[in-house]
């Protein structure tokens, strides 16, 4: 039997909530909001390559930031390598990307259904569970995808002779450092997930239900792009300096005697902080504000459009 259409006149939140709930089947839920997560991470991150590369740079170095050392670092990187090199290490980021983007999107809805929050009157009333619920489908994500985000680090700090490519990258690493590494920075990237995911999932659907409240329209695709940057910008705070300490925990080179520069998290938090002071905590932040809710924003846009559209196709061929 085919399921009604779509109602136009309630807001978009609402009307994939009934389509999930009564008119679609589970495995077709997942597998739209597998497909739009894989390409809303993979646009929203080929998006903002060259300044990820950038603020990787600085993350994992002593180097001080600035916008001006941020254009050199750019400009040295075309004149070295020419101007594919602003996207390297991309093709590590979308090997990434995707499914973390797709694993992340996906959970988020499941994390929702099981914690009981799948619904804007059930968001609203359990505040506490729509924040775990986001903070938790980062942690699904993260933990599926980890080594493939410690390959881009590197890929991203080192020439294109040191890691041509990610297989090389897995290959070295784990003859030259052990299996292990893989996972170097693991504690820190999950704690510092928690508050990004959380936050941005949470400020993304509480925005969107505020405006239907207030304006009873459904939102547009660039209210979502707005609404995902504010998300973004949010929860990139939040995180932010847990994410330097990831950064330097991944990309620290191995010393002759096999071991490493930071230890642990309270190692690196202490060295970071006794070598450039707390500032170093927020190197590149104001970079952040720029890249990251454009990221978010096209990320959750994009999300919301594609699996729009695919669920409607879907409820046409049931």
């Amino acid at each position: 039997m085919t399921a009604a259409p779509l109602m136009a006149s309630e807001p978009r939140h609402v009307s994939e909530a009934k389509a999930n709930n009564r008119e679609l089947t589970r495995t077709a839920t997942v597998v739209t909001s597998l497909a739009a997560g894989a390409c809303a991470g993979a646009l929203a991150k080929s998006t903002i390559a060259p300044l990820d590369r950038t603020k990787i740079h600085f993350q994992s170095s002593e180097t001080p930031y600035s916008v001006r050392a941020a254009l050199e670092f750019l400009k040295q990187s075309v004149r070295a390598d020419g101007f594919t090199a602003l996207w390297r290490g991309n093709s590590a980021t979308m090997a990434r990307i995707i499914p973390y983007a797709a694993i992340q999107f996906t959970a988020h809805e499941q994390w929702k259904r099981v914690l009981g929050v799948d619904t804007p009157a059930m968001a609203k009333q359990h505040k506490v569970r729509h924040l775990v619920a986001g903070s938790l489908a980062g942690v699904t994500s993260q933990s599926a995808t980890y080594p493939l985000d410690l390959a881009r680090a590197r890929m991203a700090v080192t020439s294109a002779s040191t890691y041509p490519t990610i297989a090389d990258v897995f290959r070295k690493v784990a003859t030259q450092e052990g299996l292990r590494t893989l996972y170097r920075g693991y504690p820190a990237t999950v704690l510092g997930v928690v508050p990004y995911a959380g936050v941005s999932f949470f400020t993304y659907d509480t925005l969107k239900r505020k405006y239907f409240e207030y304006s009873g329209k459904q939102q547009s695709s660039v209210l979502n792009v707005v609404f995902g940057g504010a998300a973004g910008a949010l929860g990139q705070t939040a995180s932010y300096p847990l994410d330097i300490v990831r950064r330097r925990m991944q990309t620290a080179p191995r010393r002759p005697d096999g071991s490493y520069p930071y230890r642990n998290i309270p190692s690196a938090i202490r060295d970071v902080y006794r070598a450039e002071g707390w500032r170093g905590f927020f190197k590149g932040l104001s970079m952040n504000w720029v890249k990251g809710p454009v990221a978010v924003g096209i990320s959750f846009a994009t999300y919301d459009k594609i699996k729009t559209t695919l669920r409607e196709l879907a409820l046409t061929l049931q």
